[in-house]
């Protein structure tokens, strides 16, 4: 009897894996297949019942209105350019940062906790006082104060990664270098860096993604020139209705370089993130 049981649950098991992968994908595709969709519909058939699940006339006059009229197109050059710059300045801060912590035992054993702690404070606290000093500073609405307020908003998350991932690398390696003749900077960046590139990629991911998604901070920080992709969104609600085309085709078109990033770094993401993981 017992053997019966065991031999019907392993035959159970498949199958409820499947059932909840099903489940899984048609809970995180349905609604981007929703949305590319719309982004081709006729304005007719947003609200038609029943549901137009592909329209007879596609069109893509939401691409252009969304990318051309509404500025769609400017505010992503502005974001690419300000999640790329920030995305960079974390990294390599945030490398330094964490191999001091992570060899030097820089700031005692609190430290790297601190660090991460300053994640926990909501933006809502800090963002009045950002603005005030970026008025006096004339930062307010450029490309170089949202990318301050990025790179420092980034930071303690790419730190506590890299700090995962330079604790678990042996010393022996970069010993090793420093006896050959080797200084600590070159130790760092031609052994420890090397060696903790998955940990550093994993960490950019990251970074871009929240640079890339940001709303809080650019609506606040900007307005006409510097203004990133998510303020666009905004443009969409007004009180004659809702741009339903604009908004869908805006945000497939924001998808594509996080998919396309994740993508080009997928094997070095998977390492980093388990590596720092595990062994961190």
């Amino acid at each position: 009897m017992a053997r019966a049981r065991v031999r019907r649950r392993r035959r159970r098991a498949p199958i409820g894996r499947m059932l909840y992968i099903g489940l899984f994908l048609l809970f995180v595709f349905v609604p981007l297949y929703w949305v590319l969709i719309t982004s081709i519909k006729p304005s007719d058939d947003y609200l038609a019942v029943p549901p137009v699940w592909f329209p007879d006339h596609p069109t893509i006059v939401h691409y252009t209105a969304a990318l051309f009229a509404y500025r769609g197109l400017h505010g992503m050059i502005n974001s690419l350019i300000i999640s790329i710059v920030a995305t960079v300045l974390s990294a390599f801060f945030g490398t330094l940062m964490a191999y001091s912590l992570a060899r030097f035992n820089t700031g005692g054993r609190h430290l790297s906790f601190w660090i991460l702690s300053q994640r926990f404070l909501p933006p809502i606290a800090v963002v009045l006082p950002i603005f005030l000093i970026y008025r006096n500073l004339k930062l307010h609405d450029t490309h170089i104060g949202v990318i301050l307020a990025y790179t420092v908003f980034t930071l303690p998350v790419s730190v506590w990664m890299m700090y995962a991932y330079f604790r678990q690398m042996p010393r022996s390696l970069e010993e090793a270098a420093l006896v050959d003749g080797c200084t600590r900077w070159q130790a760092l960046w031609r052994v420890a860096v090397p060696l903790a590139a998955p940990g550093i990629v994993a960490a950019a991911v990251f970074a871009f993604i929240a640079c890339w998604t940001e709303f809080f901070f650019a609506l606040n920080l900007t307005s006409r020139n510097a203004f990133t992709l998510p303020t666009v969104f905004r443009a969409f609600l007004g009180f004659q209705g809702a741009q339903y085309g604009e908004a869908s085709a805006l945000a497939i078109v924001s998808l594509v370089p996080s998919i396309a990033l994740g993508i080009l770094v997928q094997r070095h993401l998977v390492r980093g993130l388990t590596m720092g993981a595990v062994r961190g």
